[in-house]
């Protein structure tokens, strides 16, 4: 009798502990547990890492959707990763493409900017449950359990843009600015009223053209709408694009028209010449995440914020500064980076 009690005693002890190890996912193949806690960076057990990358824009374009593979394929090389990217992605088929990497059994899937936000809503299906997911999401996309992001604050890059670029006109007796993006995007509309309220912060009566080209990639139209901006007068311009940046700038630097860069630090190419570097790069931001991913400490439900004047990036840097622009330009960002500076309400003043 005694006996069998010892065994029963074993028996429930054996069961508790198969129950412990089900609940800690240590042994799951799926790691499908609650979305903050899922394992990483091998989530589904497989015994090898994949990231699925989505992006709207070209991944070769020498820039900003460029910067966000790089960085990724750096940081798998090292790791003995594997990389595969979707780039030119139609928002409209973002969820549909999100699907399928997850029908690949990919580990971390990464949105590369906002305009794809609709991936995400294939977190929480079934093909896709204990996938991570990561979004460099801009200006901010509504947080939920089941991804990380990362974002900037729009106005505060753009601001420091505009202002750097008024030191610059000031510098050459200019007084009108240029501003070349894609599609008519809230998001392009909300940088042009931030560079030029940075840009009046230095030249109150300076002008701003703004052209809307309808696409961040089509070179064409990026340098006629150079050749038209040029033909207005305009001293510095800035291409917020994608593939067509370079096009822009080699327009530019043929006409001696100053150039600012979207999203990464290009002071030293030797190819095309760039006046200011307006740095936001979604590489960098991701390479942090990629850096936590495969530590196993990418919390899911977090936001990061990446601050002006507090870190390294976003940062506004004149190539080839004269006198005490660079430092004037330097202040500004620490006055936004601690509040003094409140550009929000600076730019919704803009009339």
């Amino acid at each position: 009798m005694r006996g069998s009690r010892v065994r029963a005693v074993i028996a429930s002890a054996a069961v508790m502990s198969l129950l412990l190890t089900a609940c800690d996912g240590s042994e799951s193949s799926g790691g499908s547990g609650a979305p903050g806690e899922r394992r990483q960076p091998d989530v589904n057990g497989d015994g090898k890492v994949v990231v699925g990358i989505l992006s709207p824009g070209d991944t070769k374009d020498g820039g900003y959707y460029q910067s966000f593979v790089d960085d990724a394929n750096k940081i798998a090389r090292a790791a003995g990763w594997e990389v595969r990217t979707i780039d030119r992605v139609n928002p409209a088929d973002a969820l549909t493409q999100a699907r399928n990497l997850c029908r690949q059994r990919v580990d971390l899937i990464a949105v590369g900017a906002g305009e794809l936000k609709d991936a995400l809503t294939a977190a929480p299906e079934d093909y896709c449950q204990g996938v991570n997911w990561y979004v460099n999401s801009g200006s901010g996309i509504a947080q939920t359990e089941y991804f990380a992001q990362s974002k900037d604050v729009i106005n505060q890059t753009l601001y420091a843009a505009g202002y750097a670029a008024g030191l610059l006109l000031q510098r050459s007796g200019g007084s009108k600015a240029g501003y070349i993006t894609g599609p008519e995007l809230d998001f392009a509309k909300q940088g042009a009223r931030a560079f030029e309220t940075g840009l009046r912060a230095v030249l109150p009566k300076a002008q701003l053209v703004v052209t809307y080209t309808g696409s961040f990639d089509d070179s064409a139209k990026a340098k006629e709408a150079f050749v038209a901006q040029r033909a207005q007068g305009v001293g510095i311009v800035y291409p917020y694009l994608g593939g067509a940046t370079d096009a822009v700038a080699r327009e530019a630097n043929l006409a001696g028209v100053p150039v600012l860069t979207p999203g990464t630090d290009r002071c030293a190419d030797s190819t095309v010449r760039y006046a200011v570097s307006v740095v936001f790069s979604p590489g960098t931001y991701f390479a942090a995440a990629l850096d936590e991913f495969r530590d196993g400490t990418l919390k899911m439900g977090t936001t990061r914020l990446w601050t002006l004047g507090v870190d390294p990036v976003p940062t506004v840097r004149i190539c080839a500064p004269e006198g005490d622009q660079q430092a004037r330009l330097d202040q500004v960002m620490k006055d936004i980076g601690s509040g003094r500076l409140d550009v929000d309400a600076a730019v919704a003043k803009l009339r």
